[in-house]
């Protein structure tokens, strides 16, 4: 069984305290073999492999982080993908193999905590930056150990830095003013000015969106669209694709239309490798599983 180390982080803020464990981590003669024997179970381990220049044998925790953190051109989307599933799959058991593998992937995710964390420090205040990294991380662990995100369809990652995000916001808001309840409830009132909960939330969607195909470019999220229409959409069609309700070229045909600039038909059509007429087709079927999945008795 994987042994993890003891050692006392250094002093430090949060990010700098998991970067001196991951450090320490790596050294572990026991936490690299139990990395390659993963890799390995799991058929990942020639392309992990091929795109890191290493020998399968010598695989460790920097190997599969550089799988994670993947540089431009260097690696596929669908080999980080594979290889974050696989962790995620083995982060959901109850022993410290477990704990392991979503200890790596907290550290693969860092880039991302940062940026939440960044968020929430600057939306809501009252936190120091060390507490909300903090939140940010048990965030992250415990949705990690969730069992959830590896049955997704579209990309881990955003589904995992969504799910994450949540939680955050969700304990800001609640703790925020002594009647936190009560703040975190007037979230959802009418208000031409979303809150901090409001934006950081529809940012979330707007990258998990992005992430699965749903939008053609990456758009900043204003003040005003936090609790637009479009935003809505995007989450019905995430929510709905996770359950399985509709396909991800399903999710494509509505989000790609339905949309301040669409798609021109033929245009998606090509990118799909399908004509317009059969495009218009799943658009209108993918359109109706949508409003059955919200609708059944209709």
């Amino acid at each position: 069984m994987t042994e993890l180390p003891t050692t006392v982080p250094k002093a430090g803020g949060i990010f700098a305290r998991l970067d001196t464990e991951w450090a320490e981590l790596c050294e572990e003669a026991s936490v690299r073999a139990a990395v390659t024997d993963w890799l390995m179970t799991d058929d990942l381990a020639d392309d992990v492999a091929a795109v890191t220049d290493s020998w399968v044998r010598t695989l460790g925790p920097e190997q599969l982080l550089a799988a994670l953190r993947p540089g431009r051109g260097v690696l596929s989307d669908a080999l980080t993908d594979a290889v974050l599933r696989s962790l995620l799959v083995r982060a959901t058991g109850h022993d410290r193999s477990a704990t392991l593998a979503a200890r790596i992937i907290v550290q693969a995710m860092l880039p991302a905590a940062v940026r939440m964390t960044r968020g929430q420090v600057r939306g809501t205040g009252g936190r120091s930056w060390d507490d909300v990294g903090h939140m940010v991380i048990v965030a992250l662990f415990e949705v990690a150990r969730s069992g959830r995100i590896h049955t997704r369809p579209g990309r881990p990652a955003a589904n995992l830095a969504l799910d994450a995000l949540g939680r955050v916001c969700r304990e800001l808001a609640a703790d925020r003013e002594p009647d936190g309840e009560d703040l975190a409830a007037a979230e959802h009132l009418a208000d031409p000015t979303p809150g901090p909960v409001a934006r950081a939330h529809a940012a979330a969607i707007r990258e998990a969106a992005h992430a699965a195909g749903l939008t053609t470019e990456e758009t900043a999220v204003g003040e005003a669209e936090a609790g637009s229409a479009r935003l809505e959409l995007l989450e019905l069609v995430l929510e709905a694709m996770e359950h399985g309700s509709i396909s991800p070229a399903d999710g494509q045909a509505i989000a790609w239309h339905y949309t301040t600039a669409p798609v021109p038909d033929a245009q998606a059509a090509h990118h799909a490798g399908t004509t317009a007429v059969a495009w218009r087709r799943r658009r209108s079927r993918a359109v109706d599983r949508l409003k059955s999945r919200w609708n059944p008795a209709a």
